[in-house]
């Protein structure tokens, strides 16, 4: 390791696009002044990201792949660079030079199901994300168990478009939603939130964001179930340089990084009773499963 360690985060993406990403830069500049100089790298395309992280891994003594974007590539590259530690943020992979540190998006998304079946006035609600990785298919388990908790005969028309990027993409996919009859869309995207948003509004259906409080943004969220990632990539900074590698996760526990945001119209009472199912969350009564086995929903 050099003697001062070069640390490099790889983001999927492009800067400027999207919150998950935005949360990552956030949590990396507070790394950084603290004293850490990071490279930031940017890799939009897919069939790049493997060769990218191994760019990166020949010149760093710490790689960070922000996001389950970069499982495969580092799966792939970490056992090329053996001395290079790989951190992946919200990641779920092993190995001997690999630790991943996760907000437990699954959680204040289990939150967010539960809202959305108690507040609607139909029985239907939508979830919508982009890339099928690992953490958007917890998160999306967490939403629709939350919504079987609170209203058993809820439907759940369920999707992701492929891109996590794309706004018009989006945006058709959630008038399609609010066709088949949706009023509220849990939407776990990045630079393509904007085209969900303005179908929402087109078709009156409330929206509930993820990664950051969405709420204090735009009137047309109900909640946003908040998963600062980049309190992940502080972690995992912190761990290398502490000499602790070890995988971390976060949940309810810290609601600085994971809570249920609530807009200012949702009643008092509705928010008491989301708070005590958070405590019994936190107390094990209530188990917020990682897996989804219903229906998928496409438009059209």
């Amino acid at each position: 390791m050099s003697a001062v360690p070069k640390v490099a985060a790889v983001f999927f993406g492009r800067p400027g696009a999207g919150s998950f990403n935005q949360a990552g830069v956030a949590g990396l500049a507070r790394a950084a002044a603290r004293g850490v100089v990071a490279e930031t790298v940017w890799e939009p395309e897919p069939a790049r990201r493997a060769d990218t992280l191994a760019q990166v891994a020949a010149r760093a003594d710490l790689v960070i792949a922000h996001g389950g974007q970069g499982e495969a590539g580092v799966a792939q590259v970490a056992p090329r660079f053996p001395r290079v530690a790989f951190a992946v943020t919200q990641g779920r992979i092993a190995g001997p030079n690999i630790a991943c540190f996760e907000v437990l998006q699954e959680q204040s998304a289990f939150l967010a199901g539960a809202l959305a079946g108690w507040w609607m006035p139909g029985t239907i609600a939508a979830h919508l994300s982009g890339e099928k990785v690992p953490p958007g298919l917890r998160g999306r388990a967490g939403f629709a168990a939350g919504l079987r908790h609170a209203r058993p005969d809820a439907v759940l028309l369920t999707g992701f478009c492929g891109s996590q990027h794309d706004p018009p993409l989006a945006e058709a996919w959630t008038l399609g939603q609010a066709e088949a009859g949706a009023t509220v869309q849990f939407a776990m995207l990045d630079g393509g939130r904007s085209g969900a948003i303005a179908a929402c509004k087109a078709r009156g259906m409330r929206a509930i964001g993820n990664v950051r409080d969405w709420t204090q943004e735009d009137p047309v969220f109900l909640a946003s179930a908040v998963a600062d990632n980049g309190v992940a990539m502080e972690g995992a900074i912190a761990a290398f340089l502490d000499g602790r590698f070890a995988d971390a996760r976060i949940g309810l526990e810290r609601p600085e990084a994971v809570r249920l945001a609530l807009a200012a119209d949702v009643g008092p009472a509705l928010a008491e009773r989301l708070d005590a199912l958070r405590t019994e969350i936190l107390a094990g009564a209530v188990a917020v499963p990682e897996h989804y086995d219903g229906a998928e929903w496409r438009p059209g």
